[in-house]
């Protein structure tokens, strides 16, 4: 089981601020899964309209970083570096379902299990806790693609 700080995700993510959602990898079980987490801040840009009067985070955005947690253990499952010419598409969401609303000041733990991977699409079983609560699951199937 390894780990990884905000320098190595850094590495392996095209994402930038506002847009990067794992904070750290707490493991990382080779091929199999992942547990990351988000710290998440009244700081946080989306918070300012959603919503002014009780900040809750959108469910989208647990989905994505969901999938960029999933995406760390793709390409630690393929030995692989992320490349320019390299780009990890959502390509499904499944059974979806939101538990309790994420706030600021919560600590959102995500994890992702591997189901399977073949020719660059994977589908992962996934969900975000907080204070050991589901917030959300869903499957999600990600597709890893050569641009030009």
């Amino acid at each position: 089981m390894s780990t990884m700080d905000i320098h190595k995700i850094l590495k392996k993510l095209p994402h930038r601020y506002p847009f990067l959602l794992v904070d750290r990898v707490l493991s990382i079980d080779k091929g199999k899964s992942i547990r990351a987490l988000k710290n998440v801040t009244i700081n946080e840009p989306f918070f300012e309209g959603h919503f002014p009067h009780r900040p809750v985070m959108p469910g989208v955005l647990m989905l994505e970083a969901l999938a960029q947690a999933a995406a760390l253990l793709s390409f630690d499952a393929l030995d692989a570096q992320p490349t320019d010419d390299m780009v990890y598409y959502f390509a499904g969401i499944e059974a979806a379902r939101f538990k309790r609303p994420v706030e600021p000041g919560d600590q959102l733990i995500l994890e992702a299990e591997l189901l399977r991977m073949k020719a660059g699409i994977f589908k992962f079983k996934v969900r975000a806790l907080v204070d050991g609560d589901l917030a959300v699951e869903a499957e999600l199937t990600c597709a890893m693609r050569k641009v030009s």
